[in-house]
C-alpha cells in the first residue's frame, strides 16, 4: 500500500488527538428512529453517524434492511445535525445509490472483505472519488485477505482508508460473538503503522455488557477509535438488539474510558521502562536457550524412534503433556488459551525436528 494510506484527521476526527467515534443504529428502521437517534448522538458531540441500509444477514428470514428507501433519512440527518453519515456497501449498485444521496463515508463489511471479487467491484465503483472507506476484517482470521482488501481500495485511488477490527468467527464456546484475536490487528498495525485502526466492540461482543472492557482494551492498545452501535430503543431494534446501547449508555461508556499517553513523557519514565525492557530481553534470551535445549532432546527422541521403528506422533503422550502443562500453568496464573497455543507450536516444532532426524 502507498505511503499516503492515512486518515485525514482534520476532515474526520472529532477532536485532535482524541479517539475517532462512529455511532448509530445497526439498521435504519424508520425515518423517525434514524433522525431521533442522530439528534441524541449529535448532542453528545458524535460527529459521524452510521446506519445499515443493506444488511447481509445470515438467514433469509431475518430483517435485511430497508434498502435505498432509507438513504433520504441519512440525508436528512446531515441537513439537521451537520453530522457525517456512513453506511455499508457490498456491491457496485450500493455504491452508486450511496453517492446519489451524498453519503460521506462507506464501509465494507466482514462478509464482503472475504470476497476479493466483491471488493474489486466496489473499488472499481469508487475509483475517482477520494471518499473515506472503512474496511472491516474478514470473518475468518486471515490478515492477508484483510490487507488485500485494503490494497484493492487503495489502488483505486482511495487515500482515506481505515481498518476496522470487528473480531473473527470462531466455532466453539466463547463469551464473544466474534473473538477479538487482538494479535491480528496488532500485526496489521506493525506492518502499516500509519494506517488508522478502529475497533468495533459491538460485533466483537454481541452483548452490551462486554462493550466497556473491549473498548478499553482497544484504547490501551493505542487503536484510533471505536465503531459502536447505538439505538434510541435497543430492545426494540429489528437487528442485533443485544449489542446496541442507548445514546446515554454510550455517553457513560465513553466517559468511563481511560485514555493512555501514547509516548513516554519524561526521562524518568523512559529509564524505568528501559530497565524493565532489558529484563524482558534477558528472559527472552533464556527462553530461546531453553527451547533449543528442548529441541535437542527431541532430536535424540527422533533418533531413538528411528532405530526402533516407532512412529513420530504419540497421541497419548501429547495429551498427557498438554493436560499436565495446563494444570501447572493455571497455578501460575497463565491462561489456557495462551498455554495451548504455545505448546501446540512447541509440539509442531518438535515433530519437525524428529522428522528431520528420521528422514
Amino acid at each position: 500500500m502507498s505511503d499516503n494510506l492515512i486518515l485525514d484527521k482534520e476532515g474526520i476526527y472529532c477532536r485532535q488527538n482524541s479517539p475517532l467515534i462512529i455511532s448509530g443504529p445497526c439498521s435504519a428502521e424508520s425515518e423517525e428512529q434514524v433522525v431521533e437517534t442522530a439528534h441524541q448522538l449529535s448532542k453528545l458531540g458524535i460527529k459521524i453517524y452510521r446506519a445499515g441500509i443493506w444488511k447481509p444477514r445470515t438467514r433469509p428470514d431475518t430483517f435485511d434492511g430497508m434498502g435505498s428507501v432509507a438513504l433520504p433519512w441519512l440525508k436528512k440527518v446531515k441537513e439537521e445535525t451537520g453530522m457525517l453519515v456512513a453506511t455499508e456497501v457490498a456491491n457496485m449498485w450500493h455504491v452508486k445509490e450511496a453517492f446519489k444521496y451524498g453519503i460521506d463515508i462507506l464501509w465494507i463489511g466482514a462478509r464482503t472483505t472475504a470476497n476479493p471479487f466483491a471488493v474489486q467491484e466496489i473499488a472499481d465503483a469508487i475509483r475517482g472519488y477520494d471518499i473515506p472507506v472503512f474496511v472491516k476484517n474478514p470473518v475468518n482470521p486471515d490478515i492477508e485477505l484483510w490487507i488485500g482488501a485494503l490494497e484493492r481500495v487503495n489502488n483505486a485511488g482511495i487515500t482515506k482508508l481505515v481498518a476496522v477490527h470487528r473480531g473473527f468467527g470462531y466455532y466453539g464456546e466463547s463469551p464473544y460473538r466474534n473473538v477479538p484475536q487482538w494479535e491480528i490487528p496488532i500485526e496489521l498495525k506493525r506492518r502499516f503503522p500509519d494506517l488508522p485502526i478502529i475497533t468495533d466492540p459491538s460485533h466483537i461482543c454481541g452483548n452490551r455488557n462486554l462493550l466497556f472492557s473491549v473498548s478499553q482494551t482497544a484504547m490501551d492498545l493505542d487503536f484510533d477509535g471505536l465503531f459502536i452501535e447505538s439505538h434510541r430503543d435497543p430492545d426494540a431494534a429489528l437487528s442485533d438488539k443485544d449489542q446496541q446501547v442507548t445514546p446515554q449508555q454510550l455517553s457513560d461508556l465513553l466517559e468511563g474510558l481511560i485514555h493512555r499517553n501514547h509516548d513516554v513523557r519524561s526521562a524518568g519514565q523512559l529509564e524505568s521502562l528501559e530497565g524493565l525492557r532489558r529484563q524482558i530481553d534477558q528472559w527472552d534470551d533464556e527462553l530461546l536457550r531453553i527451547l533449543r535445549s528442548r529441541m535437542y532432546i527431541s532430536e535424540q527422541i527422533g533418533d531413538y524412534k528411528k532405530q526402533e521403528n516407532i512412529t513420530i506422533l504419540q497421541t497419548n503422550r501429547w495429551s498427557e503433556i498438554l493436560e499436565d502443562r495446563l494444570i501447572k500453568a493455571r497455578k501460575a496464573g497463565l491462561s489456557d488459551q495462551f498455554i495451548v497455543q504455545i505448546f501446540k507450536q512447541i509440539h509442531q516444532e518438535s515433530i519437525r525436528f524428529q522428522n528431520n532426524v528420521m528422514n
